[in-house]
C-alpha cells in the first residue's frame, strides 16, 4: 500500500491531482446533501436569494475554478500554494458540474429528468481523473514500451490508432465507452466493433439500407437500456436525489 501511495500520489505532479479529485468528489456529495435538505425543508440551509435573485452554486463554482486553475498553472512542486490551488479548483469544478445540466439547457432543470445529466458528467469526470491518478495516459501512450518510445513514428501511429477506435465508438453512440476508451483502449474497441445505437450518426449513415441491422440495433439498445438504465437511475437517486415527478 505504501509503495502504491508513493508511486501514484506522492510522486511529483500527482499530489495536486489527488487533492483536486478528493475536493471535487467531496464537494459534489456535500452539495447534493445540502440541496436535498433545502428541497425537503430540513436543516438551517436555504437558497441564496439576495434581492430576490436566486444565485445558483455554479456562480461561486466558476469563480473558484478560475482562481484555482490559474493558481495551479502558476504553482510548482508540492508547495502549500499548489495544493491550495488544487483544492480550490476541485471545489469549483464540483460546484460547476453539479449544475452542468442547468448550464447545458440554460434552464433550472436541477430536479428534473434532464438534471440527471449532471450526475452522469460528475461520475464520468471522477472516473477519468481517477484513471489519470493511477497513471493512465489518453490513447494508450502509457502502454508504449521504451523501444517504441524511441521510434516516434510508432508512438504517433499508436496514438492515431487508439484515437480512431475511440472516434468510431463515439460515432456509434457509445459515449461512455469512447471516453473511458481514450484511457483504456479495450473499452473503445468494444464500442467500435459492436452494433451502433439506432440514433447514432453511424446507424443513420450505414444502416439506412440495412433493415436487419437497424432492427438488431433497436432490439439491442432496448435490451441494454432496460437492463442497465434502471440500475443507473437507482444509483443516481441514491447519490443525488430523485427528480421531481
Amino acid at each position: 500500500m505504501g509503495g502504491w501511495w508513493d508511486r501514484n500520489i506522492v510522486e511529483p505532479g500527482k499530489l495536486p491531482l489527488f487533492l483536486a479529485l478528493t475536493a471535487f468528489i467531496l464537494t459534489f456529495l456535500i452539495t447534493r446533501t445540502i440541496t436535498r435538505m433545502i428541497r425537503a425543508g430540513k436543516g438551517p440551509f436555504r437558497n441564496v436569494t439576495p434581492g430576490g435573485m436566486h444565485i445558483h452554486h455554479v456562480v461561486p463554482g466558476i469563480i473558484l475554478t478560475v482562481i484555482g486553475g490559474f493558481g495551479v498553472i502558476g504553482g510548482y512542486g508540492h508547495g502549500f500554494g499548489s495544493g491550495l490551488s488544487a483544492v480550490l479548483f476541485g471545489v469549483g469544478v464540483g460546484l460547476v458540474l453539479d449544475e452542468f445540466a442547468l448550464v447545458l439547457h440554460l434552464a433550472d432543470v436541477y430536479w428534473t429528468e434532464q438534471g440527471r445529466q449532471s450526475v452522469e458528467v460528475v461520475v464520468l469526470t471522477a472516473a477519468l481523473v481517477g484513471l489519470m491518478l493511477l497513471g493512465f495516459v489518453p490513447f494508450g501512450v502509457n502502454g508504449v514500451t521504451d523501444e517504441e518510445q524511441a521510434d516516434r513514428l510508432t508512438v504517433i501511429a499508436n496514438i492515431c490508432l487508439n484515437f480512431l477506435i475511440a472516434l468510431i465508438a463515439l460515432v456509434k453512440g457509445k459515449l461512455r465507452l469512447a471516453v473511458i476508451g481514450a484511457f483504456i483502449p479495450y473499452f473503445s474497441l468494444v464500442g467500435a466493433v459492436r452494433l451502433a445505437r439506432p440514433t447514432s450518426p453511424w446507424a443513420k449513415r450505414f444502416y439506412r439500407e440495412r433493415p436487419k441491422a437497424r432492427a438488431r440495433s433497436r432490439i439491442r439498445a432496448y435490451r441494454h437500456d432496460k437492463r442497465w438504465d434502471r440500475l443507473g437511475r437507482r444509483f443516481q437517486d441514491l447519490v443525488a436525489g430523485a427528480p421531481s415527478r
